[in-house]
């Protein structure tokens, strides 16, 4: 009895980019920008390409609104505020009107600014490390400004951080 290799030949490049679409997305949702772009690193071809994102889509593989919903979720669970999400968020090409509608539902102020104060909280033994009041304060504006909250909210952090041991401060501002 002789054995024989299966005939690659009938694999199809389409059959092959799905596959590695596939592949791609067992580990995490990505968005449709994503999966087309680590397609093209593997070399497959346009056409082969928007077969494999069609059929993702058809088979609700990937979902950008859903891939939003998660990343939301995760970024703020990170400690970001709203504009920084945002950014990130465009990063990945997920933007429209349905996406922002997202972010505005999933972060309110009340989660900015309570976001805010447990990652200020979090981090002020690394900024109690300066000495000088001024420059902390100017660290921390820093800080909470490069994860994307607003003034307003850094503004309040700041001030309740002055009036207070803030080890002791409320994340919520009760």
């Amino acid at each position: 009895m002789k054995i024989t290799k299966p005939d690659k030949s009938k694999s199809t490049p389409n059959n092959s980019a799905l596959h590695a679409a596939l592949r791609i997305l067992t580990p995490r949702d990505h968005s449709k920008y994503e999966l087309v772009q680590k397609l093209k690193q593997r070399g497959f071809s346009r056409v082969d390409i928007d077969d494999a994102i069609s059929a993702c889509v058809r088979f609700d593989y990937i979902n950008d609104v859903r891939t939003a919903q998660v990343y939301i979720r995760q970024l703020k669970r990170k400690g970001y505020g709203k504009k920084r999400i945002r950014l990130e968020l465009n990063k990945k090409r997920l933007k429209g009107d349905r996406v922002q509608g997202i972010l505005d539902q999933s972060v309110s102020e009340a989660d900015e600014r309570e976001g805010a104060a447990r990652i200020l909280k979090k981090n002020v033994k690394r900024f109690e490390r300066e000495k000088d009041r001024l420059k902390r304060r100017d660290k921390m504006y820093r800080f909470l400004n490069a994860r994307g909250f607003s003034k307003d909210i850094i503004a309040e952090n700041l001030k309740r951080y002055n009036q207070t041991d803030y080890s002791e401060v409320d994340p919520a501002g009760r």
